[in-house]
């Protein structure tokens, strides 16, 4: 099941970076965000756990808002890795826009 709205924004057009950081610089931001995907981690796993309560007291009904929080997660930790191999320039946020 594709969803063009989620295609759009994980793989449409991205901000140029404009000039290359040093390998360095990339490193650092290449250490922050390994970090902020652990965190990222943990959110999500929370997020499921909740969502499960829900679904066992809502009749297997899953919370909207839950399941969209958890689509933007799926997607940031998408970027974040594409820029932690190196497959994209673009950092994820907080340094670019959260689309």
């Amino acid at each position: 099941m594709r969803n063009e709205n989620i295609d759009g924004r994980l793989d449409g057009p991205q901000p140029e970076p404009g000039e290359k950081d040093s390998l360095f610089l990339r490193l650092v931001y290449m250490l922050l965000i390994y970090v902020m995907i652990g965190v990222a981690n943990t959110i999500l796993a929370v997020a499921t756990l909740g969502q499960i309560v829900i679904m066992l007291l809502n009749d297997r009904q899953p919370n909207e808002r839950l399941a969209d929080f958890g689509t933007d997660l799926g997607i940031w930790i998408a970027k974040a890795a594409r820029y932690q191999v190196a497959a994209s320039e673009v950092k994820p946020w907080p340094w670019t826009d959260l689309d």
